[in-house]
Formats: C-alpha cells, structure tokens, sequence
C-alpha cells in the first residue's frame, strides 16, 4: 500500500515537474556554472524544503478542512489565478500593439 502511494506521489510530482519553472532555473543556473553537481544539489535541497512544507501544511490543514473543499477550493484559486494571467497577457498584448 505504501509503495503504491509512493510510486503514485513519484510519478504525478515528476511529470509535474517537467518542463515546469523550477526545472528551466535549474537549466539555466547548471548553464552558466561549471558545477552543475553544486546546482543539483542546491535545488534538490530546495525542492525537498518546499515539498516538505507543503506536506507538512497538506496534514494539518486536511484535520480542519475536508478533502472535498480543500480540492473546491485550490480549483478556484487555481481558475482565479490563471482567469488574471489570461487578462494580463490579453492587456499586455494589446498595449504592445500601438
């Protein structure tokens, strides 16, 4: 039961990952540095902070909200977020046209 969760949690962050903003910095630092050992290390170690809180932050607040709303509602933050970035560009575009 466990590995499963632990191959499901592995796969679903891993492609999640890819392509994402963390993965292009971490491109980027290893280019301009001939330590590319220190950049994965530094950004591994920073990943894993950042996934440990939010596991950490997932425990705690699953004890005072349930499942089902916490998932309604990181869908609307997520559909708000993307809503403004869509009108952002959509302003941008349109400012860079004249």
């Amino acid at each position: 039961m466990i590995l499963t969760l632990l191959f499901t949690t592995f796969v679903t962050v891993f492609l999640a990952e890819m392509g994402d903003k963390t993965q292009l910095t971490t491109i980027t630092l290893s280019s301009t540095t001939n330590k590319p050992l220190a950049v994965f290390i530094g950004s591994s170690l920073a990943l894993i902070s950042a996934t440990l809180l939010g596991a950490l932050a997932g425990g705690s607040i699953s004890n005072l909200i349930p499942a089902f709303l916490l998932k309604l509602l990181s869908g609307i933050v997520f559909l708000v977020i993307g809503i403004n970035l869509l009108l952002q560009s959509k302003t941008e575009a349109s400012n860079d046209s004249f």
